[in-house]
């Protein structure tokens, strides 16, 4: 089906920083094959205003984005999700939700940049970092060749994405 737009949920804890970036970055990266989405299993309620000040400065439209729960998707009538990547930072010991079910699922933790303590601006480099970490596996997994990849292959494609970093020396 190459003219398929397949559903990808990021998930974490709050909801309010990495896993909107994420939906952002690819509802703009893969744009008419992927639709994203974003949920956390305790959702704070609120987007992190440094979240909604870097999506901003990036050109992204925020008036729709909100943090929401999971439960949103495991609802008759939700979008049949066909990937689910958590986000969440295991190396801070920080608990993950499981998805249940049958979707490609992988694990591409960040640190939270909403639990980073420094000043305002070093605050905002580390928002920056953890979005361009999070748009540098978007862009990966949307140039994947998904119809050419057996389940197994792509599972395994989508897992390895995870580990992508970026460069010490990366600059905003």
């Amino acid at each position: 089906m190459p003219n398929r737009e397949y559903n990808v949920l990021f998930l974490c804890t709050g909801n309010s920083a990495r896993t909107i970036m994420a939906e952002c970055a690819i509802n703009r990266w893969g744009k008419g094959k992927f639709k994203g989405f974003s949920a956390g299993s305790r959702p704070k309620g609120a987007i992190h205003p440094l979240t909604l000040e870097l999506l901003s400065e990036l050109n992204y439209e925020t008036k729709e984005l909100r943090a929401k729960s999971w439960d949103e998707f495991a609802t008759p009538g939700s979008p049949q999700l066909d990937f689910v990547s958590t986000v969440c930072d295991q190396a801070a010991a920080e608990q993950c939700p499981v998805w249940p079910g049958q979707p490609i699922s992988a694990h591409w933790g960040v640190a939270d940049p909403a639990a980073f303590e420094g000043t305002d601006e070093e605050k905002r480099r580390f928002f920056s970092r953890i979005y361009r970490e999070l748009e540098n596996r978007i862009k990966i997994f949307t140039n994947l060749r998904i119809d050419a990849l057996d389940s197994f292959a792509l599972q395994q494609r989508v897992r390895e994405i995870g580990k992508a970093k970026l460069p010490d020396d990366w600059q905003r």
